[in-house]
C-alpha cells in the first residue's frame, strides 16, 4: 500500500478473539473442550445452544446463506453496519481465519471500534444492533455459513466512516 493510501488512517490493531473480549457485541461460536455431551448412541459430539439467535420485526423468519468472501487486500476500512432487527452469525467454511471489526451499539463512535483476528475454527454471531464491518476474510476467497433474519423491514443499515481505518495484524 502506498503511503499516500493510507495517509491520515486511523491505525487500528487486531487482536485474538476470545469470548471475554467479544462478549460485549454477541458470543464467539467454537467447540470447546468439555462442553459438549453425546448423541447418536456415543459416535457424535454435541455443542449445544451456543449462540443467541435473534429476530424481530414483521414476518421474521431465520435464513440460512453462504457468503463468498474476497480475501482482504489490506484496503482501508470506510464504513461500518449494524442489523437492528436481528444478530447475525458468521461460520467459516474453509477453516482460514478472517477479521472481524466492531462497535458498541448505539451511536457509531469510531474511537470505539475494535478488531479481531478469528481463528479457521471460530465463529461469530454478532448481536443486534453491534456494528461491524462486513467480511473480511484472508489469505484467499473463502466461504461462511451465515444465519441472518428475514423479514419486511430493511435490517441493514451503513455508515461511512469520518476516516479510514487500516489494521495492523
Amino acid at each position: 500500500m502506498s503511503s499516500a493510501t493510507s495517509q491520515g488512517a486511523r491505525r487500528l490493531k487486531v487482536r485474538p478473539l476470545t469470548q471475554q473480549a467479544f462478549a460485549p457485541f454477541g458470543q464467539v461460536i467454537e467447540a470447546r473442550p468439555g462442553e459438549s455431551f453425546e448423541i447418536n448412541q456415543g459416535s457424535t459430539e454435541r455443542y449445544h445452544d451456543l449462540v443467541e439467535v435473534e429476530f424481530s420485526g414483521s414476518a421474521a423468519r431465520p435464513i440460512v446463506n453462504i457468503f463468498r468472501g474476497q480475501a482482504y487486500q489490506d484496503a482501508l476500512l470506510a464504513l461500518m453496519e449494524y442489523h437492528p432487527y436481528g444478530s447475525q452469525l458468521f461460520m467459516p467454511l474453509n477453516q482460514r481465519p478472517y477479521l472481524v471489526v466492531v462497535a458498541p451499539k448505539g451511536e457509531l463512535i469510531e474511537d470505539e471500534i475494535c478488531a479481531f483476528l478469528a481463528q479457521g475454527h471460530q465463529g461469530v454471531n454478532y448481536a443486534a444492533g453491534v456494528w461491524h464491518h462486513p467480511l473480511l476474510a484472508l489469505e484467499q476467497t473463502s466461504d461462511f455459513l451465515v444465519v441472518d433474519r428475514a423479514g419486511d423491514e430493511a435490517n441493514c443499515v451503513e455508515q461511512s466512516l469520518s476516516q479510514f481505518v487500516q489494521l495492523d495484524y
